[in-house]
């Protein structure tokens, strides 16, 4: 009985020690002992994952870019696009646009929309809020207002300029809404044209002007050039400021037209 026992003992005693090896080694095959984790891939790893906090920072900074600074961008070009001073007193003149400024607008908004800078769909859709739709219609009609201005800012006041100035956009713009453009191209043409027009204006033209005489008969005498010039092209005499006063505005037109974006999610 004592040996059967015994012989019992040693025969548990193997097989446990044979499943502990057989444990033993499945765990070491698993993971071996050198192929350790490091804290370095647990922290690239934890630093991917965007928290909550960290959402609701950026739809915050994003909806104070697009509802609060971008309007904010276009009303001062609004406010400062029918700005003049005058050069006699260095006074404000404030000059209300033209209609032909309404309707280069117009066709700049059906541009917008058709090179993709401003997707309607994107904009405004029934799964939106009241709320949302109406905040991008508003900065719609800001934009309206200052691409309205803009053109009241690079057309000369009136004469002849003015005339050739008007056909010169109404041509470009026209010309545009049959060719294909992408929002790139678009912004490139837009840039190109606008500077151009402002160099005409506040540079050349400008340059033209007559200075302030105490008569005109004194101003032929001393320069009987620029007298012909203001006379024929029918030139306004404003200060110099008002040309730094619109190549900010301008400035600030382009800028906002590149914060732009042709979709504003609902997220």
């Amino acid at each position: 009985m004592n040996e059967s026992k015994s012989r019992e003992k040693i025969v548990i005693r193997q097989n446990v020690e044979n499943e502990d090896l057989s444990f033993v080694d499945g765990e070491l095959l698993e993971i071996p002992i050198d192929e350790k984790p490091t804290a370095k891939k647990y922290t690239e790893i934890s630093t991917e994952i965007e928290t909550p906090k960290t959402k609701n920072e950026n739809q915050k900074q994003k909806s104070y870019l697009q509802y609060v600074f971008l309007p904010l961008i276009f009303l001062t070009v609004a406010l400062l696009g029918g700005l003049r001073i005058s050069q006699t007193n260095e006074a404000f003149v404030f000059l209300k646009p033209p209609l032909v400024c309404l309707i280069f607008a117009t066709i700049m908004l059906v541009l917008f929309f058709r090179s993709n800078l401003i997707k309607l769909d994107g904009w405004f859709s029934e799964s939106f809020s009241t709320l949302k739709n109406v905040a991008n219609a508003a900065i719609l009609i800001s934009l309206f207002a200052a691409s309205t201005q803009t053109f009241n800012a690079l057309l000369p006041e009136r004469g002849l300029p003015f005339w050739t100035f008007a056909f010169c956009f109404f041509w470009t713009l026209w010309n545009n809404l049959f060719a294909e453009f992408d929002t790139k191209r678009l912004l490139q043409s837009l840039g190109g044209l606008f500077g151009l027009a402002f160099v005409v204006k506040y540079l050349i033209l400008a340059g033209l002007t007559a200075p302030a005489s105490e008569s005109w008969i004194q101003g032929i005498f001393e320069n009987p050039t620029q007298e012909a010039f203001t006379w024929l092209l029918d030139l306004p005499k404003f200060a110099p400021a008002t040309g730094y006063i619109q190549f900010f505005t301008l400035g600030f037109y382009l800028i906002g037209l590149f914060l732009l974006k042709p979709e504003i999610s609902e997220k």
